[in-house]
């Protein structure tokens, strides 16, 4: 096995576990807003505390890692919020869980544009969208293994116990990590460079990276990226906040069927971030940088936007099921189009332009879990905030459409 295979497993395992933590709260969401007495807007806020902590702290910790490498950034990150899963699990009411979330959050951010970063190190342009939908597939496959480990350590144990199992597995796998990565590359990006990527310099952990700030924010493919980003969060941040919730008081699942259920978009998701990784790269090779990315971020967006809408339309178990999880997987046939582009247009800087994607598309989170919850409040309506979010959906396909990821950051932000 290659040496950059051995770290793809590790950034799949860490993927894996980033995700096990995250919906850890969703799936006890249910029997935690009962016990604790949280109301559907409460709720909203303590879902929303992780994704404003997330997006606050995402740049400087994408960018903190392009500076001084992966190995001390992500070792810090997985000891962070390892740290706060476990804490969540002692939180006494609305106030405490807020603390904790917002913590929980600080620390995870820069998780994936770190991933990223090591991805670029590591891995020549034609198999960056290929890892990426490795590591995405792992976060999916996360999601689809919480509910149906939460629901039965909440059934015997209770919500707490789940939060302190899981919080256990960040810390082995940052002690390992810390031990066996390195972060200078081998130089296979710069050996095995197409025609279209001009080559990267290999460059070493200790070198410090200066980030051209003031290009990236006068970029208007970055403005697409973060736009489009925006949009796009909206569809995901449902399936990893409210979804569990939305299954049981929107559509009348026991939480036995929703812990079988909800996990059902994650495996298509898994299997769609794998898909849309190849085609991804496929498509790049066959037909250009430009339109190999579009075609099949643009085309996975819309198709997923039309299905939310429907689903908001229909009535139901199984209808509800069904069309959402067609949703959640054929929108995951984007992830590896839109983080490999932040690697086609950051190249060195790919930590720091990940990081500014991945905060526009929290900012799009926090506000849907906060819209979802007073909407709920308001209306008593669970279906009608699906409206909003198949509309944000179809709105980031065309803006998906407008991203060039042959104007590189470096080239000056006029051209880009």
């Amino acid at each position: 096995m290659k040496k950059r295979h051995i770290v793809l497993l590790f950034l799949v395992l860490l993927s894996v576990i980033t995700f096990l933590d995250r919906l850890c709260i969703a799936v006890a969401g249910p029997r935690m807003q009962q016990e604790l007495g949280i109301s559907p807007a409460q709720w909203g806020w303590v879902l929303g505390a992780f994704v404003l902590a997330y997006g606050i702290f995402e740049i400087p910790s994408g960018g903190l890692g392009d500076r001084l490498g992966q190995r001390k950034v992500l070792t810090r990150i997985a000891l962070w919020w390892s740290a706060f899963t476990f804490l969540t699990g002692m939180a006494s009411g609305f106030a405490s869980l807020i603390v904790t979330q917002f913590l929980f959050g600080a620390g995870e951010a820069g998780a994936y544009p770190n991933i990223s970063g090591s991805i670029r190190r590591w891995f020549p342009a034609e198999e960056r969208a290929r890892a990426q939908g490795f590591v995405w597939s792992a976060s999916r496959l996360g999601g689809a293994l919480s509910p149906l480990l939460v629901v039965p350590i909440l059934t015997l144990w209770g919500w707490r116990a789940s939060f302190w199992i899981f919080g256990v597995a960040g810390f082995l796998w940052a002690s390992v990590w810390y031990f066996w990565y390195r972060d200078a590359g081998t130089g296979q990006a710069a050996r095995h460079t197409r025609a279209w990527e001009p080559v990267d310099t290999p460059f070493a952990a200790a070198e410090p990276i200066r980030i051209p700030w003031r290009s990236l924010y006068r970029s208007r493919t970055i403005r697409f990226i973060v736009a489009m980003y925006f949009c796009y969060a909206w569809g995901s941040w449902f399936f990893l906040s409210w979804f569990p919730t939305y299954l049981v008081r929107g559509r009348g699942l026991t939480i036995k069927e929703m812990g079988i259920f909800s996990s059902l978009p994650f495996f298509l998701g898994a299997a769609g971030n794998l898909l849309g990784g190849y085609l991804s790269d496929f498509l790049v090779q066959r037909h250009g940088l430009k339109l190999g990315r579009r075609l099949i971020g643009a085309t996975a967006l819309a198709a997923s936007g039309l299905l939310v809408l429907l689903t908001a339309v229909t009535h139901g178990k199984a209808a509800g099921v069904a069309l959402l999880t067609a949703a959640f997987g054929i929108m995951d046939l984007m992830l590896p189009s839109a983080w490999a582009v932040c690697l086609d247009v950051g190249r060195a800087h790919a930590g720091a332009v990940t990081g500014v994607m991945n905060t526009a598309g929290l900012c799009g989170g926090f506000v849907c879990t906060l819209v979802f919850g007073y909407t709920v409040k308001m209306t008593g309506n669970y279906n009608l905030p699906l409206l909003v979010i198949g509309g944000m959906l179809l709105a980031s396909t065309a803006l998906f459409w407008q991203i060039d990821p042959t104007r590189q950051l470096t080239e000056g932000s006029k051209r880009s």
